[in-house]
């Protein structure tokens, strides 16, 4: 009875570890988050992302992404891989004509960190750099 005893004193507190939600895991993307970019020839300026982190991208952390500037929303998707966050926003511009914007930046336990942003728009484009502010901190 004694070897049980003890046995149990010792695995119950293991198992209640192993239970326990990971804290890494635990951390999502979901939410707003507010982003500055400079040191680009358009674009900057402080605007607002916002993420749903759903794992259906493919990878456990991606889902949706939506751009949200004063005059619509627009749409897109994001993944990060190996601590990097990579945004992609579809944005037309007239004539059936499509835009991309790219954000990438460092990522990790559901903080966004520092990157580049980068517009795709056929023979034009636009580079900067581009500040994430705290999560859920866009004003409306």
């Amino acid at each position: 009875m004694r070897t049980i005893t003890r046995l149990m004193a010792i695995a119950l507190p293991i198992l209640a570890l192993a239970l326990m939600p990971s804290t890494a895991m635990a951390q999502s993307y979901t939410g707003n988050w507010p982003f500055t970019i400079s040191h680009s020839q358009y674009a900057n300026g402080t605007y607002c992302l916002a993420l749903t982190d759903t794992g259906q991208a493919g990878y456990p952390h991606s889902g949706g992404a939506s751009l949200v500037p004063l005059n619509g929303t627009y749409p897109g998707g994001f993944q990060v891989i190996d601590g990097l966050l990579t945004v992609t926003i579809t944005v037309p511009v007239g004539y059936g004509t499509l835009a991309f914007y790219v954000y990438v930046a460092r990522a990790s336990d559901g903080h966004i960190g520092k990157g580049v942003y980068d517009l795709a728009y056929g023979g034009y484009g636009d580079s900067g750099v581009l500040t994430f502010g705290e999560k859920n901190g866009c004003s409306n």
